[in-house]
């Protein structure tokens, strides 16, 4: 209409294959999630056009209304890559970001010669131009007290030049030919969480100090960095894991370790997830607070019995993390999501997708208890193939990622910056990107 503004409608599409043409219509029932942008929201059951030339039939899982919801990548970067690749194997994992009050951007990452290799250690990397260019400062520390033990750490800035690093050390004398993860039994290596502290940001470090757990892991993941809650207490989210031999006497749960002497102790934690049955994990969890003062709590649920993921689940708190909702699905088929506090309170996540090849950024919004999913667009490897496993076991295919870990900080000019890991040319790197949203 000419001289009047339309209102689009940001529509959930699932596409099953079974309505597909030609060669496709043989397929199996796999679901595909699609955002369609429509003046109109169609009518559930319509037979709307897709990507891949697929018809499928239209259920709406959330329609709405906001027209100037955007998300744009505006740069990218490399923090590390291997300078001699063709002399020595190194490659860079886990990525943790620090945004400075001093103006710099800190970052740990892994470096070793195979995802899984006894050498994995923690570097540190710095940024002094809001990271368009990166300095390697080496090791955090001088190494572990055995060279068949790997580490890495999520960080987290404090405020006057103090950082914190939260560290899981694992022992693999006992292991010396395995990975990090049993495919027998889905248990962990045997492994330690450890502290380390700087108090001039980042530049030097205290030696690892072990942390005290709350709870009986037996072992736990390290998926987070510290969260300061806005009532001062320390909240580390994390969730257990079997042991080598599969055992896990409190049951498979997200957890967050809770502290209210900054970090000298543990004494409580926040039971976010768990289910009847035990063979459910809630890996690369995150808790935040959003600014209706509700904490949440994020999750890549993987069902052990089915030997399949679920789509990203979420679960809210209005009492402080002292009870939770039941987990909801956020509708996102995806891996290791990462979400951020957007100053409109808005949630921006950045996310493994499973459903599309590829690192994607999603934006969403909390109302009440309802999790509402505004737009979404990609950052990195769309149009690449095989950068996830799909063997059958998650312990093995843990082995054959190609991507993924990615943190997120906002600058003081409000833009978000990111980093992930990423194989490229052979040789893993850590990449950074940064996003605006409207």
């Amino acid at each position: 209409m000419c001289g009047s503004r339309r209102r689009l409608v940001s529509v959930i599409v699932i596409v099953n294959e079974r309505f597909g043409f030609g060669e496709e219509s043989r397929s199996s029932s796999r679901s595909y999630l699609y955002s369609l942008i429509a003046a109109v929201p169609p009518a559930t059951g319509t037979r709307i056009l897709v990507p891949r030339n697929r018809v499928a039939r239209c259920f709406i899982r959330k329609a709405f209304v906001n027209p100037m919801s955007s998300i744009t990548v505006q740069s990218t970067g490399i923090i590390y890559r291997n300078p001699k690749p063709h002399v020595r194997s190194v490659h860079a994992y886990f990525p943790s970001l620090a945004a400075l009050d001093n103006g710099d951007l800190l970052c740990t990452g892994v470096l070793g010669e195979a995802f899984e290799a006894h050498n994995c250690r923690t570097h540190v990397f710095r940024s002094t131009d809001r990271g368009e260019t990166w300095v390697h400062e080496g090791p955090i520390y001088p190494g572990p007290p055995h060279p068949l033990m790997s580490d890495f750490s999520r960080i987290t800035a404090l405020g006057n030049g103090k950082v914190v690093a939260m560290m899981v050390r694992q022992d693999r004398r006992e292991l010396p030919d395995e990975g990090l993860a049993n495919p027998e039994t889905m248990g962990f290596a045997p492994s330690e969480v450890l502290m380390l502290r700087s108090d001039d940001y980042g530049k030097t470090w205290s030696e690892p100090v072990r942390q005290t757990p709350p709870l009986d892991g037996p072992e736990f993941e390290l998926c987070s960095p510290i969260n300061v809650l806005p009532d001062g207490r320390w909240v580390w989210s994390t969730s257990t894991w079997f042991d080598w031999a599969g055992n896990c006497p409190d049951g498979l749960r997200l957890v967050g370790w809770i502290s209210e002497d900054e970090g000298k102790t543990w004494s409580s934690y926040m039971d976010v997830m768990h289910e009847a049955g035990n063979r459910t994990f809630f890996w690369e969890s995150k808790i935040i607070a959003l600014k209706d003062g509700q904490l949440l709590a994020n999750a890549w649920v993987y069902d052990d019995v089915a030997k399949a993921d679920r789509p990203n689940e979420y679960a809210l708190s209005g009492d402080s993390g002292e009870s939770w909702t039941a987990p909801m699905s956020t509708g996102l088929h995806g891996q290791t999501m990462t979400p951020i506090t957007l100053d409109d309170g808005r949630v921006l996540s950045v996310y493994r997708r499973t459903d599309e090849p590829g690192l994607w950024a999603n934006l969403s919004r909390v109302e009440g208890t309802t999790w509402i999913n505004e737009t979404t667009t990609p950052i990195w490897g769309q149009r690449a193939a095989g950068l996830i496993g799909d063997t059958g076991n998650m312990a093995n295919n843990f082995a054959v990622l190609r991507f993924g870990a990615p943190c997120l900080v906002k600058l003081d000019d409000g833009v978000i910056y990111g980093a992930f890991w990423c194989y490229e040319d052979c040789v893993s790197v850590l990449r950074w990107f940064t996003l605006t949203v409207g």
